[in-house]
């Protein structure tokens, strides 16, 4: 952000600093990581809704004449010109779209829609977790934590993120256990939550039923090859990550950074297509880091 020039704007949207990163072993506390330390401009980690994040930037990036968002659109296949991608179909609240481009970039996610019409080899490495999502209201009593805070104790482990007005609140479960734990019921997993986080146990019947309680179905793959001619795929299209500790959103944010340090050249050239070893380049810059 700071060097687009942003930094300054992003930092006046309400946001919680994350200075240092802990971890409670029952009554113990480690500290895990000193961000102010960092050789870098911000030495925190700023926390703040996706939904500002992604507004503040498609606001600044409608200053430039050539850029077009379109909400409400989803990607449902890719157009082809014999083996080469030229662009995507769409729907949207008005019918069926198609936009060709030079490039297409898939960043859709864990679960892609671009990277399975591409075709491209997924190799799973599995994950032993899943995370339930839900949240209970913060009070000035709770213990101080500007950002995020790891809970492991009775044999369970969960996050608590710094909403300010509330906690935003992941709970680790053994991978597909979600419909054991629903058969035991919300007021078993009430008590759960309470034990591990005792300092949350007047709150727990804030979460009323099932309903409060979100699945995240975690994924840990990673495509063989990231690009064919006329797409590249980054990201968690790319590298489906834990959603532990934010890595995926982290290296996702880098690939996007890399892939236009190396492709506004050529985008920029007279040439009708991107060369194949171009888009190589990438994935061999951006691989080792996801590994």
């Amino acid at each position: 952000m700071h060097e687009l020039g942003l930094l300054d704007e992003l930092l006046q949207l309400p946001h919680q600093k994350m200075t240092e990163g802990t971890a409670h072993f029952g009554p113990k506390v480690l500290r895990m990581a000193d961000f102010t330390h960092l050789p870098s401009r911000c030495k925190f980690i700023a926390f703040m809704p996706q939904w500002d994040f992604l507004d503040f930037l498609a606001s600044r990036a409608r200053k430039f004449p050539t850029f077009s968002l379109r909400t409400e659109t989803q990607v449902t296949d890719l157009l082809f010109d014999a083996d080469r991608v030229v662009g995507i179909k769409a729907s949207t609240p008005d019918g069926p779209l198609e936009v060709r481009a030079k490039l297409v970039v898939g960043a859709d996610g864990r679960s892609s829609i671009v990277r399975a019409s591409a075709g491209l080899e997924v190799i799973d490495s599995g994950s032993p977790i899943d995370v339930l999502w839900f949240r209970v209201t913060r009070q000035p009593t709770d213990p101080p934590a500007a950002g995020g805070s790891y809970y492991i104790s009775a044999g369970q482990f969960m996050v608590l993120i710094n909403r300010d007005a509330y906690w935003q609140c992941a709970y680790v479960i053994r991978k597909g256990s979600f419909p054991q734990q629903q058969r035991r019921g919300v007021e078993a997993f009430r008590r759960d939550v309470a034990r591990c986080v005792p300092f949350l146990a007047g709150r727990t019947d804030q979460i009323k039923d099932w309903d409060d309680v979100k699945l995240l179905s975690v994924k840990v793959d990673h495509l063989r090859t990231w690009h064919r001619d006329g797409l590249l795929c980054i990201g968690d299209a790319a590298h489906a990550m834990s959603p532990i500790a934010g890595v995926g959103i982290n290296l996702a944010i880098q690939d996007a950074v890399a892939a236009a340090n190396l492709l506004a050249p050529e985008l920029l050239a007279k040439s009708p297509q991107l060369k194949r070893e171009t888009l190589a380049s990438l994935q061999k810059r951006r691989q080792p880091p996801a590994r």
